[in-house]
């Protein structure tokens, strides 16, 4: 199968690009190399001849069309988007443009390639997309996410992840496009940008500085090792049935304050503090985020009953992968955090 996978020089997509490629399949990464791009992420298989890149932002039509043109991809895989909560309190207007009218573009530019092709049914559109369309949870654990929630966006991210969304079911109810849809719970792992809360812990643990955590830690996160992750979207992709939505959780859920001790406690373990005192000494609450909601959890029923898929790790197996990784990555990881906005404490223009 030929994959044309947008974002794939993100977090999420470079897991996708680099399974797809060991799996044998062709991949074409469609990426604009934007602050939380890295061609490094996919530098394993970049001179695979199963790979080509493309730098083109998903907002360009005319770009768009072209790659389609010359590459001529059985499924898209459409991983692309502004995606982190913070910067979209502070700056929503990119998350806008990206998320909504970039998605728009990429539903446009596929439909006409499909129809250009005489409408074939073995093409798909994926569309990977977030539990934060949901809202957010009571704190009852026999309360989830299943794939008919109803949507309660409350970020300028999420909110614009759901139009996205919706854009997408109408162009399969409306134009007969044959989409397949996820959401998936927060991933981490290898390759997660030094901005989001377990590099970010991991990484100021390292530096001696206090880890943040907003309120008093209480949210709560279904947490999906991305590897996983990429698994499962390789599978909806190929066997998921037309016009469906697949919930995607880690079967892992953790307040925030807890996921963080168990990063200490890693840390402690395998990077000790050179004064033999606890990381976790150095957690500092922080003023909330605003809107932060309270907890996500995904009901992973379907994807399990109907594809067969599971989670392969613990959130305790994935984070101790996770630190090891970043350990012996700190080449990587330097190089990231000149770039803007990386260590700041964003999120608090509201």
């Amino acid at each position: 199968m030929k994959l044309l996978v947008t974002g794939g020089a993100g977090f999420i997509g470079s897991a996708v690009v680099r399974q797809a490629v060991r799996d044998g399949h062709q991949v074409v990464n469609l990426d604009a190399l934007t602050y939380a791009a890295c061609l490094d992420n996919v530098a394993s298989v970049s001179n695979h001849p199963n790979y080509a890149f493309e730098q083109a932002d998903i907002r360009d039509r005319a770009a768009l069309d072209r790659i389609f043109a010359a590459h001529a991809p059985d499924a898209v895989m459409h991983l692309a988007a502004e995606s982190h909560v913070d910067r979209s309190i502070d700056g929503p207007g990119d998350f806008i443009e990206t998320n909504i009218t970039g998605t728009y573009n990429m539903l446009e530019a596929a439909r006409s390639h499909w129809v250009g092709q005489g409408r074939p049914e073995s093409f798909r559109f994926h569309h990977i997309s977030t539990d934060e369309v949901f809202g957010s949870l009571p704190a009852d654990p026999s309360v989830q996410f299943t794939e008919e929630t109803p949507y309660d966006p409350r970020s300028p991210y999420s909110a614009s992840k759901a139009s996205s969304d919706h854009l997408v079911r109408a162009w399969h109810e409306t134009y007969g496009l044959p989409v397949v849809m996820t959401n998936c719970s927060n991933n981490y792992g290898p390759f997660h940008f030094p901005e989001k809360l377990i590099p970010v812990v991991i990484l100021k643990a390292l530096a001696g500085e206090p880890l943040p955590i907003y309120g008093d830690g209480s949210n709560i996160r279904d947490w999906l090792y991305v590897e996983d992750h990429a698994d499962a979207l390789l599978l909806v992709v190929q066997k998921g049935a037309v016009g469906r939505s697949y919930n995607i959780g880690g079967e892992n859920e953790r307040t925030n304050l807890e996921l963080v001790k168990t990063l200490c406690s890693i840390l402690d373990d395998l990077k000790p503090r050179a004064d033999g005192k606890p990381y976790a000494d150095q957690i500092s609450f922080v003023t909330d985020r605003p809107g932060h909601d309270a907890r996500y959890a995904i009901d992973p029923t379907r994807i399990r009953e109907e594809l067969g898929w599971r989670p392969s790790v613990t959130v305790e197996e994935g984070l101790r992968k996770t630190v090891q990784w970043y350990l012996a990555n700190e080449a990587w990881w330097r190089a990231l955090q000149d770039r803007d906005g990386v260590g700041a404490r964003l999120g608090v223009k509201a």
